[in-house]
């Protein structure tokens, strides 16, 4: 019977109290995955709702005029493309400016300074007339 109280009180090398990280990995790895998962939910949450409110603003024009450009580049590190994003400010004639995301097509045809019919539907841009000037000879 010695033999056996022996070897109930033998524990392998390299387990026991310091071996931590086997018992709290998992739980943070699953904590991370959570995480990630609920960061992307969100995101997809918030597209939704934002597209759900703009469907639901009723479709403006207004005078404005074009205020500022800016672009923003991401991603060209090593092997990636960049990608641009164009956006254009607008202030109307209560003085309040609006930024809208703009298509690069537009983003090229708007000049700082010009006047003209702002045509938008919440945060969603749809236009921009320029008032055209008569010429007189």
């Amino acid at each position: 019977m010695d033999n056996f109280e022996d070897i109930q009180e033998f524990q392998e090398p390299g387990f026991g109290a310091g071996d931590w990280i086997f018992e709290f990995g998992p739980i943070f790895i699953g904590v991370i995955f959570v995480l990630v998962i609920g960061i992307f939910l969100f995101a997809i949450v918030k597209g939704i709702s934002q597209w759900s409110h703009n469907n639901k603003q009723p479709q403006l024009t207004v005078p404005a005029d074009v205020k500022t450009k800016r672009s923003r580049v991401s991603g060209g590190a090593n092997d990636t493309s960049a990608h641009t994003t164009y956006f254009v400010t607008f202030e109307v004639e209560s003085g309040d400016r609006m930024e809208f995301q703009v298509k690069p097509q537009d983003y090229g045809l708007l000049v700082e300074g010009d006047k003209g019919h702002l045509t938008f539907q919440g945060t969603r841009y749809k236009g921009f007339e320029r008032n055209r000037k008569t010429e007189s000879i």
